[in-house]
């Protein structure tokens, strides 16, 4: 017997040995987070996140990056099983002195009743690979696919179609006056603007291609989907001055609105919010990384408006997780009508939106801001029969340059948002620099 207990104990030092020189990091906690064991890479990768150097509870460790982990523990209804797989968790967003976002991967098991175990790692540099590949999926699916339904086209240096073709005609319906036009005459109306246009052409200069996928705008004001493709062409005029006199990129536009149903399922599983429907954490903050990359090699103003939805446990406790996810759902709709579809608009926490404006100052950004603050206060959701009404507090921040990273940009419209919640809450803050000692007594959240 005592043999036995002697190699139990034996066995029982080699997997603790084995789960801290694990190279990866892993966490103990119960049910409602409490940390009961970590190894040093997982307090290597928390530790950051910590406000007081403590890592006492999971949840309260994550609840800056991934705020609704708590709430898919909660509502996680088997006895034991995986509760996310591989949740991308966005550390920061470039910010000062440093270009690369880390990028964690969190995955939750619950063990039992009282158990939870985190499996945590960093997958910056998958991310970024996994980016390389879509692009040459893409690059490759343009080359390889049939492109009998394509439309190719001579840009100039600006972006304007040099000549008029007949497969521009077969594919757009446009005619020859769409010689001297910019490309983005294929795009819905507020899906580019005109930094965008150009951001394309550059990243074709430093990639030697760019290709996007999304909808597109024919003659007669009909949709389809479809992916354009430009890419430099080897004897353009290298001269200043010169640009415009002739070709200077090629633009391959195709209708693949027969792989659409495919490519937005993909999409919608990888960067969408299963709730709403509207771009999730990982969307936002990459869109947010390239737009601000753009804005540093063409200075322009972008702005970031947080919005939370006021009282929201109240609502929740009166009607229960249905209502406030009905809640949710209106608030996603009214925001899908409120903004452009050149912005980005993002769920990024349990009753928490984010969206990224392009080419938007401070000042443009909280006219709009207050527009959708009007719209949630006058539209009451409706549930089970019942009006639900409610309201929304929005914090609103902008750079002109893209100096500032995602995490600072997003960290001024937090202080902007808390400032609207001290005042009373359903109404829009502009952030200001002397909101920032304020903010730091309590998260932008903790009031509401």
């Amino acid at each position: 017997m005592n043999r036995d207990a002697a190699q139990l104990h034996a066995e029982h030092e080699a997997l603790i040995q084995f789960l801290y020189l694990a190279p990866i990091g892993l966490v103990q906690a119960d049910i409602d987070g409490a940390i009961s064991m970590l190894n040093p890479i997982a307090a290597q990768l928390l530790m950051p996140l910590s406000r007081d150097g403590g890592l006492d509870n999971l949840f309260q460790a994550l609840e800056s990056v991934a705020p609704d982990l708590r709430n898919l523990c909660a509502r996680y209804g088997h006895a034991s099983g995986k509760v996310c797989d591989g949740l991308h968790v966005h550390l920061n967003a470039g910010g000062a002195g440093r270009r690369i976002p880390q990028i964690l991967s969190v995955t939750l098991l619950k063990l039992d009743a009282g158990r939870l175990m985190a499996v945590i790692g960093d997958i910056t540099e998958q991310v970024r690979r996994e980016r390389q590949l879509r692009q040459s999926d893409a690059w490759l699916n343009a080359i390889l696919a049939g492109i009998t339904d394509y439309a190719l086209a001579g840009l100039d240096a600006q972006g304007r179609i040099v000549d008029w073709n007949a497969s521009i005609g077969r594919v757009t319906g446009f005619g020859a006056d769409a010689a001297g036009q910019p490309y983005s005459i294929f795009y819905p109306d507020d899906a580019m603007t005109p930094e965008h246009l150009l951001d394309r052409l550059r990243e074709a200069d430093d990639n030697g291609w760019t290709l996007d996928e999304g909808r597109r705008r024919r003659a007669d004001g009909s949709y389809f989907w479809g992916s354009a493709m430009i890419a430099p062409l080897p004897d353009r005029d290298p001269l200043p001055g010169h640009e415009a006199a002739g070709a200077a990129y090629c633009l391959i536009l195709r209708d693949i609105s027969d792989k659409r149903e495919a490519s937005e399922r993909r999409r919608r599983e990888t960067f969408g919010d299963y709730l709403t429907g509207l771009a999730n954490r990982r969307a936002f903050f990459e869109a947010a990384e390239q737009e601000l990359a753009r804005s540093r090699a063409a200075p322009r103003p972008t702005a970031v408006i947080v919005i939370d939805a006021d009282h929201f446990k109240a609502i929740n406790d009166r009607h229960g997780h249905p209502g406030g996810d009905a809640v949710l759902q209106h608030l996603a709709a009214i925001l899908g009508d409120t903004f452009r579809a050149v912005d980005v608009v993002a769920r990024i926490g349990g009753e928490e939106f984010a969206v990224l404006l392009p080419s938007t100052d401070l000042a443009r950004a909280a006219v709009v801001a207050e527009r959708l603050r009007a719209a949630v206060a006058s539209q009451p959701a409706r549930f089970d029969g019942a009006r639900i009404g409610y309201t929304v507090s929005a914090g609103v921040a902008a750079a002109s340059d893209g100096a500032l990273g995602v995490d600072v940009l997003l960290k001024h419209a937090d202080q902007a948002l808390y400032a609207a919640k001290r005042a009373g809450r359903n109404r829009v803050e502009r952030w200001r620099p002397e909101l920032a000692p304020a903010a730091t007594e309590a998260g932008p959240f903790d009031a509401a």
